[in-house]
């Protein structure tokens, strides 16, 4: 999924040092973004106060969406470099395409986890026939520096490892969770899964005390710990944590979202992920020109979508907290 903001700002994100250093309880601001020709969606990271979760980098929360008298989901081609995309569907479809030739339709509970690495391009749009509904997640993960230039490639995952206790039925998305691993490929250790509570539930669900977390509510509404998280918003929960409590009085989805805080520090930019603003204009000017770095991709109709301006000023640090 691409920022489509034609005035984004570029962020320097990770490093250690305004890392929570334990636990937090800290409801994050989204911000409604229009994506594409018609999908609004919530922007919750990053955003004030916090730029990055472990390796994530990116959260855009979307839906539900009525969608059956629109062409839903329509995001040209664009770029990406120094990063995963990893897309997770509660309702309704999205159709893949990108420059390494994928052609991938998913739906519900499966994962499409496409690494950028050096450098690719993608489209996503819903189905010519789609369900009714959309709502999902799009989320970034940041590259290590070791890995940052691996060749591009695309996953698609139709079944994740899932458990049911307690009112409690978890999918785990990326990394481990209670014992259980994603197929997909992770560069740093962290953790996705989809938290699946029943009305009335009042569980405990396990942490890494090492990992900073967030939780966002896809749907319904829940209490963490002594805090109130609503549908489409975001709750920091920083490290030191061995067990969160949940309980919900009705039926909610959540998506929790978490991994070692991320040392190195690097600079977002659009689509981009790099390490100086050198490196994002670089890539800007190379996305523009049609360099074969990115590839084409086949088979959608329309034009790509073209890097907005760079700032008129240097790209500056702002930090990992604003």
């Amino acid at each position: 999924m691409s920022n489509l903001d034609r005035r984004p700002a570029a962020r320097d994100l990770g490093g250690l040092q305004q890392t929570s250093a334990g636990p937090a309880l800290d409801l994050l601001p989204a911000k409604e973004v229009l994506l594409g020709e018609s999908t609004r969606v919530r922007r919750l990271l990053p955003t004030l106060g916090r730029r990055m979760v472990g390796a994530w980098a990116f959260v855009d929360h979307y839906g539900p969406d009525d969608i059956a008298a629109s062409s839903g989901m329509q995001v040209a081609p664009h770029p990406h470099t120094g990063l995963q995309t990893v897309s997770w569907l509660l309702d309704g479809a999205v159709h893949h395409r990108d420059s390494l030739g994928s052609d991938v339709t998913f739906h519900p509970g499966e994962l499409a986890l496409m690494t950028a690495g050096h450098g690719i391009a993608h489209s996503e749009q819903s189905p010519v026939s789609h369900p009714r509904f959309l709502h999902g997640a799009q989320l970034w993960v940041a590259l290590p520096d070791a890995d940052r230039d691996v060749a591009p490639h695309f996953e698609h995952h139709d079944t994740l490892p899932s458990f049911s206790s307690d009112g409690l039925r978890t999918t785990v998305l990326m990394g481990t969770f209670a014992g259980a691993t994603s197929p997909g490929r992770a560069y740093t250790p962290l953790v996705g899964a989809d938290l699946d509570l029943t009305a009335g539930a009042d569980v405990e669900v396990p942490l890494e005390p090492g990992f900073e977390y967030a939780l966002l509510a896809s749907s319904g509404s829940v209490s963490v710990e002594e805090a109130s998280l609503e549908r489409g918003a975001m709750l920091y929960l920083g490290t030191g944590r061995r067990s969160l409590r949940l309980r919900a009085a009705d039926a909610s989805r959540l998506l929790l979202l978490g991994g070692e805080p991320f040392e190195e520090r690097l600079v977002m930019w659009w689509n981009f992920v790099g390490r100086s603003g050198e490196e994002i204009a670089e890539y800007a000017e190379r996305w523009n020109a049609g360099d074969e770095r990115f590839g084409a991709v086949v088979g959608y109709e329309g034009e790509r979508l073209a890097a907005p301006p760079l700032p008129p000023v240097p790209l500056m640090s702002r930090g990992r907290v604003r």
